[in-house]
């Protein structure tokens, strides 16, 4: 029978597919995103990224790329001006010694995190990291055929904590790599300079790997600049890699660029991995980045501030709502309460949707940890948390 006779099936080419693959659940984020998106007179609270376009000096440096020409492959781990301004932009900020062959430039902060993990994880080998957790941070090993634990955030009266003894002694035998995100998306927790210090020292003992995510690590509410790092640990002989984008901190997205702070020696093998994957950054939007890095902190500043504005309107309306519970955090920009009653948080989060146009995050997509919870992002203008918060009180008093 020839090839233009057989009838195709979804199952027979869906089964060619490698089962770590198939067993990863959807984005149940992205899942209610897609019933919203289309439809008129929504408040989009589902996604991390702020409601501001990027700023108008980072864009006419990228048009001006543009119509230079900047239009050719670039080196994998990033043009030097751009590697050499990471550098000191980490050296500003932690007091560190860094040169450009601690740094990697990628095409994002996810981009990064895969890289970091393909370069260490093998199938079998384990990773332990918190939760809740962003998802994708835990399917990633999990295409790679790694296996993950998750060490459980308490919420509590002082806010989200880690018991960081109860994370050591989840770290079994075969743990080939610990991934800490603070501040943490979704539950604002930041950890401890103490707690980061205990833990470089386990990591170190046992030659585990630690991935550090601080893509948050400009939006800090204690009145810091920055949230405590794992950078200043950086070096030839401790295992650490820092992952780091300029989504959050600059309002950019949708440029997909990130970077990783490594050992210098390290910086070869994450070249390889850039090169069979993604190739490079584009130029353009490297040299944007060059200059949010440089004439940027002025946005940096006015958008902490704002979000801070946006984060006492969201806690001040959910703590008057009877059946919330939101532990307070310092970092990032969400709130993650539980609410009353609901379990089933994507068919709330549906509902919400539906009926008062309202777009939140279940917290089931953050792991089971996330169950009972909903996660808004609040780096958006005042009025829209009311008009949000608006419509929450409408549907819960129904």
């Amino acid at each position: 029978m020839s090839v233009s006779n057989v009838i195709p099936t979804s199952s027979f080419a869906v089964d060619g597919i490698r089962k770590d693959v198939r067993d990863i659940g959807a984005s149940l984020i992205r899942e209610v995103a897609h019933l919203g998106m289309g439809r008129g007179n929504i408040v989009p609270l589902w996604f991390g990224e702020p409601d501001q376009p990027t700023p108008e000096f980072i864009r006419k440096a990228a048009i001006a790329a543009l119509e230079a020409g900047d239009t050719f492959y670039q080196p994998n781990r990033g043009i030097t001006p751009l590697r050499d301004a990471l550098a000191v932009y980490g050296n500003r900020l932690y007091g560190t010694a860094l040169d450009r062959e601690n740094i990697t430039v990628t095409v994002s902060g996810l981009n990064a995190l895969m890289i970091a993990m393909q370069s260490i994880l093998k199938a079998g080998d384990r990773m332990v990291t918190t939760a809740p957790i962003w998802p994708n941070i835990v399917a990633m090993p999990k295409v790679l055929g790694a296996q993950v634990t998750t060490v459980p955030l308490h919420a509590g009266i002082d806010g989200w904590q880690l018991d960081i003894d109860e994370f050591i002694a989840a770290c079994a035998p075969d743990t080939r790599a610990i991934l800490i995100n603070s501040p943490n998306n979704p539950t604002g927790w930041v950890m401890p300079a103490e707690d980061q210090k205990k833990l470089v020292e386990f990591a170190t003992e046992r030659g585990i790997w630690l991935i550090a995510d601080e893509v948050y690590a400009r939006l800090i509410y204690d009145g810091s600049d920055v949230a405590p790092s794992f950078v200043p640990y950086v070096s030839d002989d401790t295992r650490i890699m820092v992952i780091n984008s300029f989504s959050k901190s600059w309002a950019m997205t949708g440029w997909r660029l990130g970077w990783i702070t490594a050992p210098k020696g390290v910086g070869g093998e994450l070249e390889k991995l850039m090169e069979f994957s993604v190739s490079c950054p584009a130029g353009f939007i490297q040299q944007a980045g060059i200059v949010a890095l440089e004439q940027g902190e002025e946005f940096v500043a006015s958008s902490r501030a704002r979000y801070s504005r946006a984060r006492a309107a969201i806690i001040e309306r959910l703590r008057d709502m009877n059946r919330i519970h939101l532990p307070e955090a310092d970092g990032a920009f969400y709130a993650f309460f539980r609410v009353d009653g609901v379990e089933d948080t994507l068919s709330f989060a549906k509902e919400l949707l539906l009926s008062e146009g309202i777009g939140l995050a279940p917290g089931e997509a953050f792991g089971p940890e996330g169950a009972g919870h909903i996660r808004a992002c609040y780096a958006v203008s005042e009025d829209r948390i009311h008009k949000a918060m608006d419509g929450l009180a409408r549907f819960l008093a129904r």
